[in-house]
């Protein structure tokens, strides 16, 4: 009987776990992209990466962190030749295992004249980020990213305007 309730509770932690990654199912997509992108980094090879970092170097230190507690980062982009070529069905498979209660939208971008969406949504345990995922759509592009584990926002800021991360400033507005 102990042996079957570890196995249950085994099984249990495991579901919550991946309950953060979400299956992409993109793949028929590559066939008809005439650029595709597939990152795949579990746990061990973000841990693996992060011994190269050094921890001297004030950027690395910062990333090293970041990545410490990641179980993976998983990305898959298409560009596209023509408008089309992926359809609104595809963006909506993925919108459709990022819902309440797990995930919650925390941004939506959308620009009608250009075609473009970006979501961002947000995985939430007791209080805290565990997952991270993003579309952003456009007329011949198509990326999905996903980042399984703790996220800390605060660090992640703090890359701003380094590695690429764009750096985000708060400006006083003195008339208002």
């Amino acid at each position: 009987m102990k042996t079957i309730t570890a196995i249950v509770l085994a099984g249990a932690l495991c579901a919550a776990a991946l309950a953060q990654q979400f299956k992409f199912d993109l793949d028929r997509l590559a066939a008809k992209a005439s650029n595709a992108v597939d990152v795949s980094l579990n746990g061990q090879t973000l841990q693996f990466a992060a011994k190269f970092l050094e921890g001297s170097d004030p950027e690395e230190a910062a990333v090293k962190k970041l990545i410490a507690g990641l179980e993976g980062i998983y990305v898959k982009s298409f560009e596209f030749r023509n408008p089309g070529e992926y359809s609104q069905a595809d963006l909506d498979q993925v919108r459709a295992q990022l819902r309440a209660p797990e995930w919650s939208r925390a941004i939506g971008v959308k620009s009608a004249q250009e075609g473009e969406t970006v979501d961002v949504f947000l995985h939430m345990e007791n209080g805290k980020i565990t997952g991270v995922a993003i579309l952003a759509a456009e007329p011949r592009e198509l990326t999905v990213v996903n980042i399984v584990g703790p996220v800390d926002l605060d660090a992640l800021a703090q890359l701003g305007g380094h590695f690429g991360v764009p750096k985000v400033s708060k400006k006083k507005d003195s008339t208002k």
